[in-house]
């Protein structure tokens, strides 16, 4: 069987979640055994979304090989279990940057660059997974040429295995909204694909379908200008799912079937769900899946039983026990955290407990209410960040954690704080900072990194992706690896004598200073994760508290539905 492509947009407004959906459709494909690989074409002028303020564009998400992406991209990982690559997030600027590398390097031969084939060729180069027909310019100044031809060499990731035509589906979503301006080349790519991939390829169009509580109606008209407006770009959708805060009943469902040229069995409502990770199934009562193989002529067969994806289905209905847990940052936005929501969320799952999330803002910390905006609190996490808004607020909660021996969980920064907390009031250094906030400190805990010290460019130069990290034997966190390796085996390996090797995501320029590692491992905060290759500590604990671990690295890009992160599952057995 031949590769299939499915192609998901959205209209009428943004925030539908086109990437719940997509990534749906991937698991709904991998439970029929086919492999799957989803990808986000992102339309905004960014290289990537490294750069962006989370009140922008939510968090960074970044790849095992080092690439910041979007959000979406996590719930790709979370519910398909794959892990995805710089090749599966494309945004327009790496586009143009690619074709104007190209353009400098003489690769077009003197042709006038156009938007169409020029651009519009590339995305479907990328679209279809395809190496590059000209060579790449590698010279210096085109990092993104470098990243590009990293790309190439990727092929579909091996989530599945085969499905019963040996063949695969390349998901990809668009993002934005049907009509912005910026989006117009990516519709022109696709609209050229379908007609030469043909019963290969479908198109997935999200709407909204709101409803007019004044006049007590459901309204179909936003619909149906958003499919015209597709169509309008040459575009027939294949299948509409509709997103609605109210069940949608058949009349209404037969209204848009007509008017939009689509058929009755390819229109599906997305309901509001009590979690997202009801839509696949929701998704699969309605038929998403097999309305997607029977456009493409393949056999539909039996509906897959999904038992696992019930399983946690069940045990999260069943989990109504709150635990509540405090999210210290400084960022007051859902998606600012996301991966470490869901991660809590999972975890607490998995535990029969409903985790209830508080986010308390650092900048309004003080010594003075730390103890009543903690109050009721089963455990704490001090959340990643950059820069020096809220960090004082961050180091009040960790000293007031370690000392009232609340469970806390510090990431990145987060733990980076943790460090310079201990220093000031346990190890005596009043001036003890990082170097990031105090170049100046004479107590640099946390200094900059010896190979970021000649970056100047601020995107895609941290230390970035998967690293190698041993853990001690003895440590809560080697315990917390070690019981997760006994139901799940993790990418780990054990080195006889010397502990159990990990590998965990990074995002981060600055590094614990291990010119004072002896003065903490004697005042009681042991180095219990370390690069074996460069010695950088990854991982810091106090053995004598319930449970106080800070990772320089983020636990929850690896995080998945049916996989939740032995660590966010050890810090929650902990809080309850």
């Amino acid at each position: 069987m031949q590769t299939k492509y499915i192609f998901v947009t959205g209209g009428v407004v943004s925030s539908l979640g086109k990437g719940i959906i997509a990534a749906s459709i991937g698991k709904l494909m991998q439970a029929r055994g086919y492999k799957v690989t989803i990808q986000k074409f992102d339309p905004y002028i960014n290289i990537d979304p490294g750069t962006l303020n989370p009140y922008e564009h939510g968090e960074c998400y970044v790849t095992e090989d080092g690439f910041e992406t979007d959000l979406d991209l996590g719930h790709y990982e979370r519910f398909t279990g794959i892990r995805t690559t710089r090749g599966n997030s494309i945004t327009t600027g790496r586009i143009y940057k690619t074709v104007i590398d190209r353009e400098r390097h003489g690769d077009y031969l003197g042709k006038t660059i156009q938007v169409v084939p020029h651009i519009t060729d590339e995305i479907k180069r990328r679209m279809l997974r395809r190496p590059s027909p000209l060579p790449l310019p590698t010279r210096e100044g085109s990092n993104d040429s470098q990243g590009a031809i990293a790309a190439e060499k990727l092929s579909t990731p091996r989530p599945t295995r085969e499905g019963p035509g040996g063949g695969s589906f390349v998901i990809t979503e668009i993002g934005g909204t049907i009509g912005d301006i910026e989006s117009a080349p990516f519709m022109e790519a696709i609209r050229q694909l379908r007609w030469e991939l043909g019963r290969n390829a479908v198109c997935v169009h999200l709407t909204y379908v709101p409803y007019l509580k004044a006049a007590d109606e459901l309204k179909t008209k936003p619909t149906q200008h958003s499919v015209k407006e597709l169509q309008g770009m040459g575009i027939q959708p294949d299948i509409l799912v509709l997103r609605t805060e109210r069940h949608l009943d058949d009349t209404i469902r037969l209204k848009v079937a007509s008017f939009c040229n689509v058929d009755l069995e390819c229109v599906v409502q997305s309901e509001d769900m009590p979690s997202i990770y009801e839509v696949p199934v929701n998704m699969q009562r309605q038929g998403l899946d097999a309305a997607i193989l029977r456009k493409m002529d393949i056999p539909v067969g039996e509906t897959p039983a999904m038992k696992p994806w019930h399983a946690f289905l069940e045990k999260q209905r069943n989990a109504t026990t709150e635990v509540h847990i405090a999210l210290v940052g400084k960022y007051d936005l859902q998606d600012a955290y996301k991966s470490i929501r869901e991660s809590l969320n999972l975890a607490g799952i998995y535990h029969e407990v409903k985790a209830r999330l508080h986010f308390v803002n650092s900048e309004g910390l003080t010594s003075e209410n730390v103890a009543t905006r903690l109050c009721g609190m089963a455990g704490v996490v001090i959340c990643p960040g950059f820069g020096q808004r809220g960090i004082d607020g961050k180091m009040i909660a960790a000293e007031y954690c370690r000392t009232h021996d609340v469970p806390t969980f510090g990431i990145c920064l987060g733990m980076q704080m943790m460090v310079v907390e201990f220093a000031r009031d346990v190890l005596g250094y009043a001036d003890a900072h990082s170097a990031e906030m105090a170049p100046d400190t004479d107590h640099p805990v946390i200094d900059l990194m010896e190979e970021q010290k000649t970056v100047t460019n601020m995107g895609g130069t941290m230390r970035l992706g998967a690293y190698e990290c041993l853990l001690s034997p003895g440590s809560k966190t080697y315990a917390a690896y070690q019981q997760a390796q006994q139901s799940a085996p993790l990418p780990a390996r054990e080195e006889p004598g010397m502990g159990l090797v990990i590998k965990e995501r990074h995002r981060h320029r600055y590094e614990f200073n291990n010119q004072y590692r002896d003065e903490y491992e004697a005042a009681g905060m042991k180095c219990v994760g370390i690069n074996p290759e460069t010695r950088l500590v990854e991982i810091v604990e106090i053995p004598t508290l319930r449970w106080y671990i800070g990772t320089q690295f983020h636990p929850e890009y690896s995080s998945t539905v049916l996989h939740p992160h032995p660590l966010f599952i050890d810090f929650i057995k902990a809080c309850i």
